[in-house]
């Protein structure tokens, strides 16, 4: 099972301000299917605390607009994929660009899975 976190404003569109975003969108998936999406109010911005946040949720991968270089390394850090620079949309159209691996991103930053890919699903 996959958790797939996405920072959003109060609409749900995609916030580019990841360390600074009002909500995050977190989307938990069975093999292609969508269980469930709750919006979360993130603790108040701390350098390194969202990773170690995310990760006690389950996430196991972020779809992001941008994030800084230490962002992901503590992201992989707590087994957690990075996918950054994503388009301004919806939270749910980005989790469907994802698993159709039609989602169109600047850079992927993964921690690998056990066999040494770094594969969308």
């Amino acid at each position: 099972m996959k958790k797939i976190a996405v920072p959003v404003d109060n609409l749900g569109i995609l916030d580019s301000h990841f360390g600074h975003c009002k909500y995050f969108a977190i989307i938990t998936l069975d093999g292609e299917e969508i269980l469930s999406e709750e919006k979360v109010v993130p603790p108040p911005h701390e350098p390194g605390l969202l990773p170690r946040w995310l990760a006690e949720k389950g996430v196991t991968d972020i779809i992001a607009g941008g994030m800084g270089h230490k962002a992901i390394q503590l992201f992989n850090e707590k087994g957690v994929n990075a996918f950054v620079g994503a388009p301004q949309v919806s939270a749910r159209e980005l989790v469907h660009g994802y698993l159709s691996n039609s989602l169109s991103l600047t850079a992927n930053y993964c921690s690998h899975d056990h066999h040494g890919n770094c594969d969308n699903h």
